[in-house]
C-alpha cells in the first residue's frame, strides 16, 4: 500500500546522482510539494548541473541552483581541480573530500527552506558507505539540525533516508519507489562525468556497481525462492 503523503514542503539537496535522485523520489512520495537545490561549487563536470536540472524538469520539481564557487577557492579537492588525482590512501580521507561541503550545503538549503515555508530538508548522506567523510555521519547531521533550528528559530527536520543503508539497499529503495531503471539510466555518479553506469573505474563507479550487482543477485535469489 502506498504511503500517505505528509502535509507540507520539503527541500531536497540534489546533485543528480544515484543517492540524491533516490532521495528525490522518496520525498515525492511523502510531501505535497518538493523543491530541489543544487550547488555549483566548480565541479569537474558541468554535466552534473545539467543532469540535475534535467531530472528536476522531468519530474516536475522546481529547481534552484546556488553559486558556491567560494568553496572551491577555500578547499582544493579532486572534485573541483582536474590537476588533482582521485586517491584514497589508507588511514586518510580521499582527495574527493571537500572540507565544509555538507555543512555549507545544508545550511544554505535551510535558508532556502525557510524562505519557501518548508520544514524538511532531505539529503542523501550515508554513514554505511561514506568513504570516511566526517560530514556524512549521523552525529554531524543531528548536531547541525539543532544548530540550524537555533540559528533561525525555525523547526527544521533534516531527513536522511539513506543514512543506514549500503549501496545494495539504496538500489532496493529505488526499486521499491518504482524508480530503479530511472535511477540507473538517468543519474550521474561517476567522477569522470559519465552518466548511468559510468566509467567503471573510479571509486564512485566501483561502489555503485558493487551495490547494483549485490542487489540484482539478492533479487534473483528472492525470485528463485518463490
Amino acid at each position: 500500500m502506498k504511503q500517505q503523503r505528509k502535509q507540507g514542503k520539503a527541500v531536497v539537496v540534489f546533485s543528480g546522482g544515484q543517492d540524491s535522485t533516490t532521495c528525490l523520489f522518496w520525498a515525492l512520495e511523502r510531501y505535497e510539494e518538493v523543491q530541489a537545490v543544487t550547488f555549483n561549487y566548480g565541479q569537474r563536470h558541468a554535466l552534473e548541473l545539467e543532469c540535475a536540472a534535467a531530472i528536476a524538469a522531468d519530474l516536475g520539481v522546481k529547481h534552484h541552483v546556488l553559486d558556491m564557487s567560494l568553496l572551491n577557492q577555500l578547499a582544493p579537492n579532486a572534485l573541483t581541480r582536474p590537476d588533482m588525482a582521485i586517491e584514497h590512501e589508507e588511514g586518510g580521507l580521499p582527495t574527493t573530500f571537500v572540507d565544509g561541503r555538507n555543512l555549507l550545503f545544508l545550511s544554505f538549503a535551510a535558508v532556502l527552506a525557510k524562505q519557501i515555508g518548508a520544514r524538511s530538508i532531505v539529503t542523501g548522506v550515508c554513514e554505511t558507505d561514506f568513504s570516511g567523510y566526517p560530514d556524512c555521519r549521523d552525529v554531524f547531521v543531528k548536531s547541525l539540525n539543532v544548530t540550524l533550528n537555533l540559528s533561525m528559530d525555525y523547526p527544521f527536520v533534516i531527513e536522511t533516508p539513506l543514512m543506514w543503508l549500503d549501496k545494495a539497499e539504496t538500489w532496493a529503495l529505488a526499486d521499491s519507489l518504482g524508480a530503479f531503471e530511472y535511477v540507473r539510466e538517468r543519474t550521474l555518479t561517476c567522477y569522470n562525468g559519465i552518466i548511468a553506469d559510468g566509467c567503471g573505474d573510479c571509486p564512485a563507479c566501483k561502489l555503485r556497481r558493487q551495490g547494483l550487482e549485490r542487489f540484482l543477485d539478492l533479487s534473483k535469489k528472492a525470485g528463485d525462492s518463490l
